[in-house]
């Protein structure tokens, strides 16, 4: 043993004693007594290195904190471990595990572990601790299966990804202090389905930056429904959750609007582009097509002169006639063509120059095609663009947001006026470039980048160097401009860039480019590899296409970087932080380069190259993108731009350079020799062919020209046997069944007809070329598969100009399916691309292959913020579950839960029988004709079938769980009620893009929540109709439908015409619906209390004859509208609406259309429209009026707003009897004169302050009025309510009792009530009003009895008594009242008695000591009325009893006598005596008390 090792061996034996004595353990017996040690401890010393652990054999807990320990070691021995704590220690890496297969727990966390490794052995393990380490990607976890707790706070962990995806069992997962940012990370934990705790900001860590972002709890607790506990606080609560999903839900309805909106919006912009294509194509179209007439019918006459001219020469060598062979051949030559030698020369030479300008055409008409072409794809691209931005916005829950500026923004121009600044045209002379236009400037907030550009300046600023920053740190900060260049980018940066930033400076030296952010303050230097290398591709495309500038359009990144500390690049040294010290940035400047770009003598004498350079900025989150600009460049050209509204208007030069070439082709079309016009074939019958192919006999012709005929049926073509040559171009086919089975034929040309297809076409085994140019033709798989099976023999095919659908994907079709092609279109067949269009068309079925490319195994639907389906979101987001390498096991198909086979041109849906459990399918962007081979699918919960040629929605009956169909832009006419009755679970369906014309049969479909059926062909307002059955739809889309209009451009009028009339609108069909019948003839009560109505149109009346109450309260009524119809009607309720008048109001006439105007003139109810003159509807409050609903009693107006009486034309209800109109806002009584059966009249709670002269001058007959709760101060002009019995003016501000005397004129009343007024609060008030209303029998709401009025008059008329001394004295004799001397002041008023009434009068007790428990209670109409209590009676004079008998009348009153001991007897009258009985009888209860 050397000495090193004694003295190692020595130092192990130290630490083996000190861990015995830490544990209690002998170090002399330890052999013996460890193997009965199941734990051992060593805290903060003493045990630097894991040793002695062999003697421990049964050790199942270790636990070591605090030492020095560098390395895990020593385990093998101690198989039974199963917690090990190494914590605090000095750990670099995890080692020295692989044979604890039993542990269970693991804690090595405060470390300096920088690699998550060697776990795999560790398969039952379940907590596992490893935070406060130097960790940077979590992995290795894979095996752990038993895991169940993970704690990684603390550590540098950027992304999640999919390194949990296998710990299925994780419950409690703690990532606080990591650096993880985007919400896209925390996703991928809701594939952890029974995590029940998360932590990403715990109170014992900083937080993550993503748990800065607004909304972070939210779009965690959306994504894992199932979490008990985030960030320690409790979350089991159920309405968080949901709160949490109503947000979301939310969300996705908003931004799946936008995407519509943005798609719609992409929908015109095509219609545009379309249109201005039509208009363009339209000349060289016709040009073409004269050209090309032209063409072939000197081609046909060239022919017949060389062969006249051969026959001419076998006929001079006196030759016989050969036997005709063909048309031409067998034709005895015209005359003028035998005489003319030079004509065969002539027409070769007219032939060239035209051939020649149909060349010309033919290039602008490409030209035009290419520039349509690329105008739509920048169109596609820039809507691509903005959802993809929208679809960031949601799965970022409005932490990133883009902002589209328009001028009135100041950052728009301030960024406007940037980009212009550093744009020099010098830098673009050489491509005749003149200016820039800039088309859009969206503004990029995204929150995450931002706080990581502040804490990051922060830092820097707060650093060593915080003494040159911090004075003016701003002077360091600059817009800089940045364009991905497409030579090292494999991705649209412009996407990425706004959400996760821009890359490292590794990353960008990793792409071949220098090791900084590349940057520059000039639109010239940023822009030069996108132009370099896209002027690459037009010379390897061999010309630049339409536009002579290929790189016209672009975009570009505004940036604001912080430049720190910068220099310029030294030559010859790379750009690199390392070679840099202490710099932040770099710059180059750069106008040997532009000089290079452009003329140097232009160049140099612009002061902008000194300026311009190139920026290096090396920390990638000192750069924060802001602002993205979309531009294109300005040139002198005819085609400045794609989009037509941004074109220029050049109409006189086009209008004059196609003038010019249509001369040209004149010119050409009038050489000589000038052809003269054959005349057309309608019909072509045996006669006309032997005509035509001068021959004699049918089975001789060969060759056929019908050309330029006006043909669309050949009915004689089958007898040419011989046949092989066939031109039927320029006529009126839409067909080409007359010409199956020629087994001769080997060319045909039929272009320049209708043909639709080719269906029919049948037994051409020799056809080796056939032209269908400028036809119908749009289904290319369908027309293909014709010439595949009946024309094998196909050798040359032309199919140009024909309307196919997806233009795009027509060659490869083609070549796919007809393989014998060796051109199409003039274009020579490759063999590499017939083999690699034979290849896709092999992959467009569904075979094993496709299925285990395109489907996912997950038991559940994603949760994701997303607008994508389930099947597609899946196949995003999970891993594909199959391993190609392994074979697969029997049954595999039953466990595939989902299918996304979008874009695989699959023409039918095959195989999918063994899919027993499939719940989501996406077949979208396909050739599927019919939704047929889904019936084993029973499980299938959503199916996504848009942009296919489906043409009936069969197929899918028998999905009875089905809740998603989406069928958009297929060829769906109508909807199949039968069959959406067998789809009861049907939640959502969209429809849009179709044929559709009637909503028929979508009231089946009853559990609809959203029904999408944009753009499609719905015209009648009768079809809404069927949705009044879908009583839980929630989102109806109808935009683009043709509904309820004729073509015409819609007006502003119209649309508020159409509020007015369809809006809130009670109809036959509303009642039947309400009522759930439509006898009309036996309802006799209508109650539709909100029910949102505006207006009311249920005919002339004549259907409820029987109808006689109806309450139409709390809706939004202005007028009696169709109620004036209603012959029967008695009761009407309208309160709690917004009543203006009976008959609704005319709104100005002067904006009126022809069609509102005619709408007018219909007689109809509720909108001025009816049968009345308009000044029976406009007549003032004196004028007479025709009377209106002469049924109606009782008509209920109260909390309706209305101001004005007058207005409303109450004077036509003549035969009104009850009218209630509190809680409005009157101020004046008047329009009521024709009221005059009026009985009862309520206006309460208004604005009324005086009563005019005429309020009430017809109201002869009223019996009760309420004027309660008003301002009113006076009671004058009463007098001609001569029969009212009952007024209440309770709560108003009468002051004066004299305003009580005024209502003595009122012979009838018995009832009055003015509690709540001034007036009122007078102690003497009471017996006041009594003594001056003798009539009076209620007041306040309390009965006057007989005592409180004997009482009142006795006290009012002893004022002028002298009281005797023994009135102190009490007799019990009945009838007999005591006087007592205690009493209040009793002031009088009463004109006519002021000799009688002493003003300092004394009531013998005061009111409040009235005794109240024999009080009577007073019942009116049935309501409780406030007992006041009662004054009894006071002595009086003879003389005062004589004069309160003459001033009361004939009214009968007891009499008093005086007694001769002093006391006074009240002598009543029998029937008041009666009357006074009834009121105290027992019968009546006891009112409440005061």
């Amino acid at each position: 043993m050397t000495q090193s090792e004694k003295q190692k061996h020595s130092g192990d034996e130290e630490v083996i004693k000190e861990l015995c004595i830490s544990n209690g353990v002998s170090y002399e017996k330890v052999s013996q007594d460890g193997s009965n040690i199941r734990s051992l401890e060593m805290f903060f010393s003493g045990y630097p290195r894991m040793v002695g652990l062999s003697l421990f054999p049964r050790l199942s807990q270790l636990i070591v904190v605090g030492q020095s320990v560098s390395h895990i070691q020593g385990l093998e021995l101690c198989p039974l471990l199963q917690e090990l704590w190494v914590v605090e220690c000095q750990l670099t890496n995890i080692s020295g595990l692989q044979t604890c297969h039993q542990l269970q727990k693991l804690f090595i966390y405060d470390n300096k572990i920088r690699k998550l490794e060697k776990l795999e052995m560790l398969v039952n393990l379940q907590v596992l601790w490893i935070n406060s380490n130097c960790i940077t990607v979590i992995e290795g976890l894979d095996t752990l299966q038993n895991l169940k707790e993970l704690n990684l706070a603390d550590n540098a962990i950027e992304r999640i990804g999919h390194s949990l995806d296998c710990n299925s069992g994780l419950e409690n997962l703690n990532l606080s202090g990591n650096k993880i940012c985007s919400f896209k990370e925390l996703t991928h934990l809701a594939r952890l389905p029974n995590l029940k705790s998360l932590g990403l900001k715990d109170p014992q860590s900083i937080p993550n930056p993503v748990c800065l972002l607004c909304n972070y709890s939210t779009h965690v607790l959306y994504h894992m429904p199932g979490l008990q506990r985030l960030d320690t606080y409790d979350v089991s609560n159920r309405q968080i959750k949901d709160a949490a999903e109503s947000t979301v839900m939310k969300k996705m309805m908003y931004y799946n609007m936008r995407v519509k909106s943005a798609q719609r919006q992409l929908a015109k912009t095509q219609a545009k582009l379309l249109e201005h294509k039509k208009k363009a194509v339209k000349l060289p179209e016709e040009r073409i097509r004269a050209l090309s007439y032209a063409i072939k019918h000197l081609d046909c006459e060239l022919t017949e002169a060389q062969a006249a001219h051969r026959k001419s020469a076998r006929t001079w060598e006196d030759s016989p006639p050969a036997p005709a062979e063909g048309a031409s051949e067998s034709a005895a030559a015209p005359d003028d063509i035998a005489g003319d030698p030079g004509l065969e020369y002539k027409l070769y030479c007219k032939l060239s120059a035209v051939k020649e300008r149909l060349r010309v055409w033919t290039r602008r008409l490409e030209d035009i095609e290419t520039h349509h072409r690329q105008s739509l794809a920048l169109s596609t691209d820039r809507k691509e663009l903005m959802v993809n931005f929208l679809l960031m916005e949601l799965e970022t829950v409005g932490n990133i947001r883009f902002e589209e500026g328009s001028p009135t923004d100041p950052w728009f121009s301030s960024c406007y006026d940037l980009l212009l600044s550093r744009f020099c045209v010098w830098d673009y002379c050489g491509h005749g470039i003149t200016g820039i236009k800039i088309n859009s400037i969206i503004r990029i907030h995204n929150r995450a980048l931002r706080l990581r550009f502040e804490d990051k300046l922060h830092a820097l600023l707060a650093g060593e160097e915080s003494t040159l920053f911090s004075q003016n740190y701003k002077r360091w900060l600059e817009y800089l401009f940045y364009v991905y260049d497409p030579e090292h980018a494999g991705e649209n940066e412009f996407l990425r860039i706004p959400e996760d930033g821009f890359k490292s400076a590794d990353a960008y030296k990793a792409l071949g480019r220098e090791r900084a952010v590349p940057l520059s303050n000039s639109l010239s230097v940023c822009e030069k590899p996108r132009m370099e290398h896209t002027l690459r591709q037009a010379r390897v495309r061999g010309r630049r296409g339409a536009d002579s500038v290929p790189f016209r359009h672009g975009q570009i990144l505004v940036a604001k970087v912080f430049l720190g500390r910068s220099a310029s690049v030294r030559e010859g040294t790379e750009v690199d932080p390392d070679k840099y010290s202490k710099v932040h940035s770099l710059y180059r400047n750069t106008k040997k380069e532009l000089e290079r770009l452009c003329s140097a003598t232009y160049h140099n004498s612009c002061e902008c190259s000194l300026r311009q350079s190139q920026w290096y900025v090396f920390d990638h989150e000192l750069v924060l993108p802001e602002y993205l600009i979309d531009f294109d460049y300005v040139t002198q050209d005819r085609f400045q731009n794609g989009l037509p509204e941004h074109r220029p208007s050049n109409s006189a030069e086009d209008s004059a350079h196609s003038f010019h070439d249509v001369g040209l082709d004149e010119e050409a079309l009038g050489m000589e020799p000038v052809l003269k016009p054959r005349p057309k074939m309608l019909i072509l019958d045996e006669k006309a062919v032997l005509t035509v192919a001068r021959a004699n006999v049918l089975g001789q012709i060969t060759v056929l020209n019908l050309h330029g005929n006006s043909l669309s049926k050949l009915k004689e073509i089958s007898r040419l046997t011989a046949l092989r040559r066939l031109t039927i171009s320029f006529n009126e086919f839409t067909h080409l069944d007359d010409i199956s089975h020629m087994p001769s034929l080997e060319f045909v040309d039929a272009s320049y007809n209708h043909i639709v297809t080719l269906e029919g076409l049948r037994g051409l085994g020799r056809l080796k070329q056939l032209d269908l140019r400028w036809n119908q033709l749009t289904r290319t798989r369908e027309e293909t598969s014709v010439l595949r099976k009946h024309a094998p023999a196909l050798l040359r095919l032309h199919i140009l100009h024909n309307p196919w659908h997806k233009p795009g994907m027509v060659r490869t079709t083609v070549l796919g399916r007809v393989k014998t092609l060796t051109h199409l279109d003039d274009q020579l067949v490759t063999e590499e691309e017939a083999a690699a269009a034979v290849q896709i068309a092999a992959d467009s079925r569904i075979n094993q292959a496709a299925l285990l490319a395109h489907s996912r195994t997950d038991p559940d639907r994603p949760r994701s913020l997303s607008l994508l389906s389930a099947a597609q979101l899946l196949t995003q987001l999970s891993p594909n579950p199959w391993d190609l390498n392994t074979e697969l096991e029997p049954g595999w198909t039953s466990k595939i839960t989902a299918v996304n086979l979008d874009g695989q041109r699959l023409s039918r849906l095959t195989n999918l029988d063994k899919l027993v459990n499939l719940r989501w399918a996406s077949f979208n962007n396909n050739d599927i004709t019919k939704a047929e081979g889904l019936d084993n699918c029973q499980h299938l919960e959503e199916l996504s079938l848009n942009d296919n040629y489906i043409s009936k929605m069969d197929g899918v009956s028998k999905l009875h769980r089905l809740t998603r169909l989406s069928m958009n832009g297929n060829q769906l006419t109508g909807l199949d009620g039968g069959l959406l009755d067998q789809l009861p679970n049907l939640h959502f369906l969209s429809l849009e893009n179709n044929n559709i014309s009637s909503l028929h049969g979508v009231n089946r479909a009853r559990s609809l929540f959203e029904f999408y059926i944009g753009n499609n062909n719905i015209s009648t307002t009768r079809d809404i109709y069927h949705l009044k059955s879908l009583t839980s739809l929630i989102i109806l889309d109808l935009y683009g439908n043709p509904l309820a209009l004729d073509g015409v451009a819609v007006e502003t009028s119209e649309c508020e015409n159409a509020k007015d009339v369809y809006g809130g609108k009670l109809t036959l069909d509303m009642v039947t619906e309400k009522l759930g019948h439509s006898n009309y003839s036996n309802i006799t009560e209508l109650d539709l209390q909100s029910s949102s109505l505006r207006t009311v149109d249920l005919g002339l009346g004549d259907l409820f004859n029987n109808l006689q109450h109806v309450n139409l309260e709390r809706n939004n009524l202005t007028s009696f509208s169709g109620l004036v119809y209603l012959p029967k009607i008695k009761v009407l309720c309208l309160n709690y609406n917004h009543i203006e008048s009976i008959l609704p109001r005319q709104k100005a006439q002067a904006h009126l259309t022809n069609r509102q105007i005619l709408y007018h003139k219909v007689i109809s109810s509720g909108y001025g429209q009816q049968p009345m003159s308009k000044g029976s509807r406009d007549a003032g409050p004196g004028d007479s009026l025709e009377p209106l609903m002469t049924n109606l009693e009782v008509l209920h107006l109260s909390h309706n707003g209305i101001s004005n009486l007058a207005n409303l034309q109450l004077s036509r209800l003549t035969n009104l009897k009850a009218l209630f109109l509190q809680a409005n806002e009157i101020t004046q009584v008047d329009g009521l004169e024709g009221l005059v059966r009026l009985r009862e009249l309520a206006l309460d709670r208004n604005r009324i302050k005086a009563l005019g002269e005429t309020s009430f001058s017809s109201q002869g007959a009223l019996l009760e009025l309420h004027l309660g709760e008003n301002r009113l101060r006076e009671l004058n002009n009463l007098h001609p309510l001569t029969a009212l019995r009952r007024l209440f003016l309770g709560m108003n501000k009468l002051q004066d009792i004299s305003e009580i005397d005024k209502l003595e004129l009122l012979p009838s009343l018995i009832e009055l009530s003015v509690a709540g007024n001034p007036v009122a609060r007078r102690s003497q008030h009471r017996s006041s009003v009594v003594l001056r209303l003798s009539r009076l029998l209620v007041l306040d709401g309390m009965e006057v009895t007989l005592e409180e009025r004997t009482r009142a008059e006795l006290a009012y008329a002893e004022t002028q008594c002298t009281l005797p001394t023994s009135a102190a004295l009490e007799a019990n004799v009945p009838c007999l009242l005591p006087f007592m001397p205690r009493g209040i002041q009793l002031r009088s008023t009463a004109a006519g008695l002021p000799h009688l009434l002493a003003q300092d009068a004394q009531l013998a007790f005061s009111l409040e000591e009235a005794p109240l428990s024999d009080a009577p209670k007073h019942k009116l109409n049935g309501k409780q009325k406030q007992n006041a209590g009662y004054i009894p009676p006071q002595c009086r004079s003879g003389a005062s009893e004589m004069v309160f008998r003459q001033l009361r009348g004939a009214v009968a009153l007891p009499t008093t006598c005086l007694l001769p001991n002093g006391h006074r007897v009240v002598i009543p009258y029998p029937h008041q005596q009666e009357q006074d009985g009834r009121c105290q009888s027992h019968s009546v209860a006891k009112p409440p008390p005061l």
